[in-house]
């Protein structure tokens, strides 16, 4: 017959000779159905050739005989080097009570047990059952709700793994040195619904975003990279894919098991090609604002602010944020014009999101926080709002209660004028430190407003002003980094992040505001609060 009909001998029958062939001749089940399955390989490798055979059977056993002689060597081979242990002889201790073992397999234990932590769940999970709980498949496969067929599936790739690993104990990798990673994470919207930054501490956990940002990986890839035991890293994966609330997280799942980044990070080298971008601008920037302030300023001070006396620097400290972000603004329009009209994936519909970038030992840290109230000091709605930056500390944080701040209801209290005679001991104490502060504003017996305060009704126009720089103030310098931001945002983003790449381009704005700051305080057009507390930065709108 031709070789090519040996396909059609191998059936059932033949299968269970070949393992009744194997089995007295290997240590166990597993090392039989290994050996029966190289058999059958080289019996499948051999009908794929050409070639007649006068006796098929009596060529089958000869090649049974010369794969189980092969199987012999390399045993043999594999001995001659030392004992090099048998995890299911060292798994088999682990529940003995005989004190004349071997002592080279119990010194194996330990490395075994090891490398049972290195396995993923599911493999893991069947191995401790079977091995170190003594528990049938039976049982093992109606507890983890999965068919026997797949348990033995599991024990018998769990086994060849752990198998391999110990006899190349040599080549172990060394204690894992997690070296200090930082990252500044910056967030947006209302942390109270979930900041997946909560938690966000651990070394191990930089060490995992930092793998996953590098290229998307699996739990038994970051355990390897790191060599810190699956169980921690699945352990870790799921806490920050999850994030706080459950809906967002720092990583996601991919369809393909494996983990990615699941917000927009930079790395150190993108970070710098990107802020470098805007950096280089700001000497421009500054001359074009500080002359777009000088020929506005009386149209600034036109606006209807409640305050007893206002002066225009209050006014410029209170519109930075807007004024220092209007390169960034008319960049982000050019980009979602020109470069990114085509995404398809719609930016994010979440009430909070992060992004950042892995840290460069440099300070971006500024924010705008706000917080609202209803039905106080005979105001029926009050929203504060305070700035921070490194020249200006915040008065108080997103979601602050009013109702509970002495010196806020204070500041309500003096908005149309308060006698000083009027107050309590207590009282005075409290406006002198809200004078501190740079709430209130003494002028003889009587206390008035100094934060900025405006009329709910005309808050559409509080930037009407400043937006005015969106009239083609930039735009040429808004073509030109639109251009390379495009190229750094398609490069630094996988291709499911590319709906929020508008959240990369505010980390390359992120130096505007301090730098811009500087210059305009050198130029004169801005003067800074005395130690970093004062007016400068916070205001409220009120409505009656």
């Amino acid at each position: 017959m031709k070789k090519q009909e040996l396909l059609n001998m191998i059936d059932e029958a033949l299968l269970d000779a070949l393992y009744g062939y194997c089995y007295p001749r290997t240590r166990d089940s597993y090392a039989a159905r290994e050996l029966c399955s190289d058999i059958v390989y080289a019996l499948v490798k051999a009908a794929n050739t050409d070639g007649e055979i006068a006796e098929p059977y009596a060529f089958i056993w000869r090649v049974a005989r010369n794969v189980y002689a092969d199987y012999c060597k390399k045993r043999n081979q594999e001995s001659a080097h030392g004992y090099m242990g048998d995890p299911d002889e060292a798994l088999a201790l682990i529940a003995s009570d005989r004190d004349d073992t071997d002592d080279s397999l119990i010194q194996l234990l330990p490395d075994v047990y090891r490398r049972i932590a290195y396995l993923t769940r599911a493999y893991r999970e069947v191995m401790i059952a079977f091995y170190l709980d003594g528990k049938p498949i039976a049982q093992i496969a109606k507890e983890q709700s999965v068919r026997e067929d797949t348990v033995r599936q599991r024990l018998y790739s769990a086994r060849k793994k752990l198998k391999d690993e110990v006899e190349n104990m040599t080549q172990t990798n060394k204690p894992v040195t997690l070296d200090n990673i930082d990252y500044d994470i910056i967030g947006t919207g209302d942390p109270g619904w979930g900041d997946p930054r909560e938690g966000f501490e651990r070394q191990l956990s930089m060490h995992v975003l930092h793998l996953c940002h590098r290229s998307p990986k699996t739990a038994s890839e970051i355990a390897a990279e790191l060599n810190v035991p699956t169980l921690y890293i699945e352990q870790e994966l799921e806490i920050l894919a999850r994030g706080r609330n459950g809906e967002y997280g720092l990583l996601r799942r991919l369809d393909n098991g494996r983990y990615g980044v699941n917000f927009v990070l930079f790395d150190r080298e993108t970070m710098e090609k990107a802020i470098a971008l805007y950096e280089q601008q700001i000497p421009m920037v500054a001359d074009v604002i500080a002359n777009f302030i000088e020929q506005h300023k009386d149209e600034y001070l036109a606006f209807p602010y409640l305050n007893h006396e206002v002066d225009l620097n209050l006014i410029l400290w209170q519109q930075i944020f807007r004024i220092a972000h209007a390169l960034e603004d008319r960049v982000t329009n050019v980009l979602n014009t020109k470069y990114f009209a085509d995404v398809i994936d719609p930016e994010p519909n979440r009430p909070f999101s992060v992004f950042g970038f892995e840290s460069l030992g440099k300070y971006f840290g500024c924010g705008l926080d706000g917080a609202v109230s209803k039905n106080i000091s005979g105001y029926s709605h009050v929203f504060i709002r305070n700035i921070y930056i490194s020249r200006i500390q915040k008065h108080f944080h997103c979601g602050h209660n009013i109702s509970t701040d002495p010196m806020m209801l204070m500041t309500l209290r003096a908005i149309n004028g308060l006698s000083v005679r009027s107050l309590t001991e207590d009282e005075q104490e409290i406006a002198a430190k809200s004078v501190e502060q740079g709430y209130l504003l003494r002028k003889g017996n009587t206390l008035y407003t100094k934060i900025l305060v405006n009329n709910s009704k005309d808050s559409e126009r509080l930037y009407s002003v400043t937006n005015k720089l969106e009239n083609g103030y930039f735009d040429v310098a808004a073509e030109s980094i639109a251009k390379e931001m495009a190229a750094l945002i398609k490069a630094a983003l996988p291709d499911y992040l590319i709906g929020e790449w508008f959240f990369a381009n505010s980390l390359a704005g992120l130096p505007m505001v301090d730098a811009l700051v500087e210059a305009l305080i050198e130029r004169g057009i801005l003067t800074p609060p005395a130690d970093g507390i004062g007016a400068e930065g916070c205001w409220m709108e009120i409505e009656k």
